[in-house]
């Protein structure tokens, strides 16, 4: 055992280090130098230790005692002091109320749920594809990407159709990194408000979603209150939204940078299935997820003391050469691919199943509407230290000749 701290060098702060032609080099250096890196603490700020290797972050993610979520689950809020919602949502929870949360939540996802919410998807995605395509393209991102998840989600919550497109608003500019923390908060707090209204109505005519499941819930006999009811829609409703958005505008891209790869998609309906995997590999829109170490331990024979913040970066994972061939190739065929951009765990990602079946759906569209499709514009990127993206994605669509 070490109590060496080998510093990882960058500002893993700074989200310019993230930008898509560096992250190669970033996550490189960082498993081949640093793979349990020390990040220097600067004034105000403490510092944090940095994971890279895929057996290590897997390790840590199975270990929910010794490696906890109750303070917060990003830098963001840690390096701040804590996440206020700890131990009541869903993401900053431990066992075992973390699994009894879990268990009310998953009754929202049941096969009757998912199959209301595929159909729906695919009613929404049909359309959106076959308009763009009308056009001759779009900004796929705004017309398309962001609108896909935002179905599944707000059907998921039953949210009412008119309320929609406001709650994609809210929920871009919560997590926006151009927002100003008014902005941000003022956003947070109109998404609380929204469930507090619906709440109400839930507890007096429950449905088959997520927000009547949450309001009918109890814990060892106790009903959740008001707010763990409207932390854990907040907390669906932000994590489905974004990092699926991600995923689907950074595919479409990866496809037409690899023509050879659109081809395939184009002429092996089977490789569907592969295909998302790896488009969700690929893309790994959240860039780290954190826990904080309960007791003294140890991960790859250095020391990491009770108390400290382990940072767990989730696109280094998923390019790491010790479990994927070539992982810097994009590979619709690629199998097995267990990434990890889902999680692991106990944690691992309630809505992981939901995501899947849009990004199937989306791709499925694609590829039978659309005949080819090029850029027709400048690509542009978020710029975040946690979620990682394209925010637009000008291109021209061709219809299919099939």
């Amino acid at each position: 055992m070490s109590d060496a701290r080998t510093p990882v060098g960058v500002d893993l702060l700074n989200p310019d280090v993230y930008a898509v032609d560096n992250q190669p080099r970033l996550w490189r250096r960082l498993q081949d130098e640093c793979p349990v890196g020390w990040h220097e603490p600067t004034p105000g700020v403490p510092g944090f230790w940095v994971l890279s290797r895929y057996a290590d972050i897997m390790e840590v993610f199975k270990d929910t005692t010794t490696f906890s979520s109750a303070r917060g689950n990003i830098l963001g809020t840690l390096l701040a002091g804590g996440d206020p919602a700890g131990g009541q949502m869903l993401a900053v929870t431990d066992p075992p109320r973390h699994r009894d949360l879990r268990r009310i939540l998953q009754g929202g996802f049941s096969a009757r749920s998912m199959r209301r919410i595929a159909d729906s998807v695919r009613t929404v995605a049909r359309r959106l594809v076959a308009e763009a395509v009308e056009r001759g393209g779009c900004d796929f991102v705004a017309d398309i990407a962001a609108r896909i998840p935002l179905e599944a989600i707000c059907e998921l919550l039953a949210v009412p159709v008119e309320d929609r497109a406001r709650m994609l608003e809210l929920t871009s500019t919560a997590l926006d990194a151009d927002s100003t923390p008014m902005e941000a908060a003022r956003a947070q707090s109109d998404i609380m408000n929204y469930y507090a209204k619906l709440l109400p109505e839930r507890r007096a005519n429950p449905q088959d979603d997520a927000v009547s499941m949450l309001a009918a819930g109890a814990i060892d006999g106790r009903p959740l209150s008001e707010v763990e009811v409207f932390l854990n829609c907040y907390n669906l409703i932000i994590g489905g939204d974004e990092t699926t958005r991600f995923s689907g505008a950074g595919g479409l891209l990866a496809l037409i940078e690899h023509p050879d790869q659109w081809r395939l998609l184009k002429e092996r309906p089977d490789v569907i299935d592969s295909a998302v995997e790896e488009i969700v590999r690929w893309t790994s829109p959240a860039l780290h997820i954190a826990r904080v170490a309960t007791v003294d331990t140890t991960v790859r024979g250095t020391r990491i003391a009770a108390g400290d913040i382990v940072t767990l970066w989730i696109g280094a994972a998923n390019r790491d050469e010790e479990v994927f061939e070539d992982p810097y190739a994009f590979d619709l065929a690629r199998t097995p691919n267990k990434h990890m951009a889902y999680g692991f765990g106990p944690h691992f990602c309630l809505g992981g199943a939901l995501a899947r079946i849009e990004m199937q759906i989306l791709f499925e569209e694609l590829r039978d509407q659309v005949g080819s499709v090029s850029l027709a514009g400048e690509v542009e990127y978020s710029r975040s230290n946690f979620l990682t993206g394209v925010s637009r994605l000008p291109v021209a669509l061709t219809p299919s000749t099939r």
